[in-house]
């Protein structure tokens, strides 16, 4: 799930904990904010993997800077696009062509290839098929 290893996982449980409001609800925030579910989110990648390898190499910037790791928590208001030279790379252009949605926390303009984190996402507009009321009791023992 959101290509994060047990560890991973298990960090952002425990920082969700932290946190103001529902566990479950901020362990799902903390998760959509990360950056390479984010480039997934703008369909510049097909897979979560896929979007965590264009991270990992470079092609990804946030607010204009490269940023290579795929767990950067994105803030609302940051805006996220690719390198010049990785507009080009069939592989974006792909899966920008098959892309056919993007949430609404999400602003993305086609042309420019970058999108914008406008605001963080309420339960209603995340995956239905998780349920994060089963992940709480899990790492709740």
């Amino acid at each position: 799930m959101y290509g994060v290893n047990e560890r991973q996982f298990h960090n952002a449980f425990i920082k969700a904990g932290k946190m103001k409001g529902k566990h479950g609800e901020n362990f799902m925030i903390l998760l959509e904010q990360r950056l390479d579910n984010l480039v997934y989110r703008l369909g510049l990648a097909r897979t979560r993997r896929q979007a965590r390898q264009l991270v990992n190499h470079g092609h990804i910037l946030v607010d204009g800077r490269r940023v290579d790791i795929p767990s950067y928590k994105v803030t609302p208001g940051q805006t996220i696009s690719l390198r010049e030279k990785s507009r080009n790379l069939t592989v974006i252009k792909e899966s920008v062509e098959a892309t056919n949605f993007v949430p609404e926390y999400i602003s993305f303009d086609a042309d420019k290839l970058e999108g914008t984190f406008t605001r963080l996402p309420e339960r209603s507009e995340l995956p239905a098929e998780i349920n994060e009321a089963f992940i709480v009791e899990f790492y709740s023992r």
